[in-house]
């Protein structure tokens, strides 16, 4: 009987972020408190005092700056909020995409229009396109007539329009990719 055995992936141990409490290591730190207000330079050993007074943590923030600034606060809390604010530059953050439009060598006139249409509606959309065309059979022995329909088909596209990657050759497949200037 045969046995397979899987091996587990190791799951990768992210080291902690920020130094809290007795690992902090310099002597002297710019504290700030949990309101926001800035208490000063302070020994690491009054910052510490004053944590435990209030019941919190201190939170190096900032560990290039000299002297290094600390945050008197709750860990948890302070952890929290930062999630919530990488969760909101996340959610402003624009996502583009790299939309596809194919057209061929002796393209019709509807269908070229039709395909123009569908990239203006992209361009509106803020993404990018990725404008192809594979040449079958003989029609690779007419490459600059490949190219000329290209360059015409971003020509037709209208005003403002940039091109961000060159006219591509690999094999019989020509591409490039464009975009609207705002």
């Amino acid at each position: 009987m045969r046995r397979t055995f899987r091996f587990r992936q190791r799951q990768k141990v992210e080291p902690p972020k920020y130094r809290l409490n007795q690992f902090i290591t310099v002597p002297e730190v710019r504290l700030i408190d949990n309101e926001g207000a800035n208490v000063g330079v302070v020994t690491l050993a009054k910052a510490l005092a004053m944590a435990q007074e209030r019941g919190m943590d201190v939170i190096e923030v900032s560990p290039k700056a000299v002297p290094p600034v600390c945050r008197l606060d709750h860990y948890g809390s302070f952890k929290y909020r930062e999630e919530k604010e990488k969760q909101k530059q996340k959610a402003k953050q624009k996502k583009i995409e790299i939309k596809g439009m194919r057209i061929s060598l002796n393209i019709g006139d509807h269908d070229r229009d039709v395909r123009l249409e569908q990239a203006k509606e992209f361009f509106t959309e803020g993404h990018k396109v990725r404008i192809e065309m594979i040449l079958r059979g003989r029609e690779r022995q007419h490459v600059d007539l490949a190219r000329k329909a290209i360059t015409d088909f971003i020509g037709l596209l209208g005003e403002g329009i940039e091109v961000e990657q060159p006219i591509s050759v690999m094999g019989g497949r020509f591409s490039t990719i464009v975009y609207k200037k705002i």
